[in-house]
């Protein structure tokens, strides 16, 4: 009876791999790939790939010896190459580390870590630079954080993104107290303003649709492909909305704010088709030309009495409308 052959262990990084290999080279063993491959059990084309890499790309002296059948140095290597990485790039680093934070408990999580562990191992044994005083200095923190509860679906959801797979989905609407199901071909998932939404086309209705996917209860394959087409670009999609909402219009929309919140106004950028205008006392009008108006609704209800709604007409009558629910008088 034959025994079973070993399971042989996970490849080694190659950054490893190809330090293991100067070391030997060092010694002045020369190897060659076959013996190479067999000490660091991966193949030879593994080998032969780490070996190309290190002599185009790390720029070193290394050249084969028909005589000696292997590889050797032709002039003297005092250390390995290392990643070389300044301070500031360190501290960008760190601060990507910290942006991470808006995803965890997504499929992205382990990835982004990943790499980042990976440019770790890769630097210096050691860095001149005080970390403690920089992780004092800077940090990301966010009022509200959205709740991905089911990772597994965000992460079916990408998959089949990637795969071009069409899904049924059961997806509860805003207030509706039963789930729909729903076929759809998942186009794209992006983090917006911090939120994950997906966008699909919807089979149903003939028209690509924005799902939310905290609100997909479940997600299965319909055991379909899709073609994603070639048109499909969600900059162009959103480029008239003020968040994610399709268009619906064409709404030119004017707002006036207080000299109280008009320095909040001037410091960000709202959305490409903004215009400020200066107004007499410190305030500040700005005009937008959107597609939608659901989501500015929201915005200007935000800013309390100190945004007044110039136009359009369906704007002004919905936060109005708004207003007077909110004091009770409807």
């Amino acid at each position: 009876m034959k025994r079973p052959k070993p399971t042989l262990p996970a490849t080694r990084p190659p950054l490893d791999r190809m330090m293991r290999i100067h070391t030997i080279l060092q010694a002045g063993r020369y190897p060659n790939c076959t013996t190479l491959g067999q000490s660091l059990e991966v193949s030879t084309k593994t080998v032969q790939r780490d070996l190309e890499f290190m002599r185009d790309r790390l720029q070193l002296p290394l050249q084969f010896d028909p005589v000696q059948n292997g590889y050797h140095y032709t002039e003297d290597v005092e250390s390995f190459p290392t990643l070389q990485i300044t301070e500031g790039e360190l501290f960008a680093l760190m601060v990507a580390e910290k942006a991470l934070q808006q995803y965890r408990g997504t499929p992205f999580e382990a990835r982004l870590v990943g790499a980042l562990k990976k440019l770790e191992q890769a630097l210096p044994d050691s860095v001149s630079l005080n970390l403690s005083q920089w992780e004092q200095s800077i940090t990301f923190r966010t009022t509200s954080e959205p709740l991905v509860s089911v990772p597994p679906i965000l992460e079916a959801l990408t998959r089949a993104a990637q795969r071009r797979d069409r899904l049924q989905i059961r997806y509860r609407k805003p207030g509706a107290r039963e789930p729909e199901v729903r076929v759809v071909d998942p186009y794209q998932l992006a983090n917006v303003d911090g939120d994950w939404y997906l966008f699909a086309f919807d089979q149903l209705r003939r028209a690509i649709r924005t799902f939310v996917p905290a609100r997909i209860l479940s997600v299965e394959p319909t055991g379909e492909s899709f073609e994603r087409p070639a048109r499909f670009e969600l900059e162009k999609l959103l480029r008239n909305s003020f968040g994610v909402h399709s268009r619906e219009g064409d709404f030119a929309v004017t707002l006036r704010f207080e000299e109280s919140v008009a320095d909040y106004i001037r410091e960000k950028k709202w959305h490409n088709s903004q215009r400020l205008t200066e107004l007499p006392g410190g305030g500040v009008e700005l005009k937008l030309q959107l597609g939608s108006l659901q989501e500015v609704h929201r915005w200007v209800l935000g800013w309390g009495g100190a945004a007044t709604v110039v136009g359009p007409p369906e704007l002004k009558d919905s936060v109005a409308a708004a207003a007077e629910k909110i004091l009770g008088r409807t």
